[in-house]
């Protein structure tokens, strides 16, 4: 049974919010949440929700952004204090997956909003998410030309690209399985081929 919210303070109400459709689109198509159904969940009326955001976009686009922080600050954790540039994006890989694992919803949302055709906050959001991202992965790759573990001919804007890419991958085929943990399973191996290729590109 969900825990009531009808007291929390504003903030604690906000963040409420969000942490409900992250778990509701891990059971549902993203699409087909609506403003009841978010309220159900948390046992408070549309009313209550609407005090906090103006707008079901409101509330989107205040989910992208906590899983913009979230992933952003756990891939971050995850590569530091790590010498091998290599090393670093290998720990990010892993902390991605198991972001993954533990908010499975979040893949749902994330190609939702990136296949509307809209430039609506929510999307743009996740546009940002993933340019910040890849603004990481560069550096790390510059740091790995420079120490020697990378080729200086290297395309970082290519091998960015198939990071990312190659964890949707992952998604999309745990998706299709039906079981999500077993992106943690296969993301050992496939990353050892991304290694292998980055290594090799000439």
């Amino acid at each position: 049974m969900n825990t009531p919210t009808k007291h929390l303070p504003a903030d604690e109400r906000r963040a409420a919010t969000v942490e409900s459709v992250v778990a509701l689109a891990a059971s549902c198509n993203p699409s087909d949440i609506t403003t009841a159904a978010i309220a159900e969940h948390m046992q408070v009326t549309q009313g209550a929700l609407f005090r906090h955001f103006p707008s079901k976009d409101a509330i989107w686009e205040a989910t992208m952004g906590w899983v913009a922080e979230r992933l952003l600050s756990r891939i971050d954790r995850a590569a530091k204090g790590i010498a091998s540039p290599l090393a670093a994006m290998e720990a990010m890989f892993m902390s991605h997956v198991e972001f993954v694992v533990a908010h499975p919803g979040v893949p749902r949302m994330m190609f939702g909003e990136l296949q509307r055709a809209e430039l609506t906050p929510a999307k743009r959001m996740a546009q940002t998410l993933i340019q910040r991202y890849g603004e990481r992965l560069h550096g790390l790759m510059a740091q790995a030309k420079a120490c020697g573990e990378l080729p200086p001919e290297l395309d970082n804007e290519a091998a960015a690209t198939l990071f990312i890419g190659t964890i949707q991958g992952l998604v999309m085929q745990s998706l299709l399985a039906g079981d999500v943990t077993r992106i943690r399973r296969d993301a050992p191996r496939v990353f050892d081929i991304y290694r292998r290729g980055i290594r090799s590109a000439a």
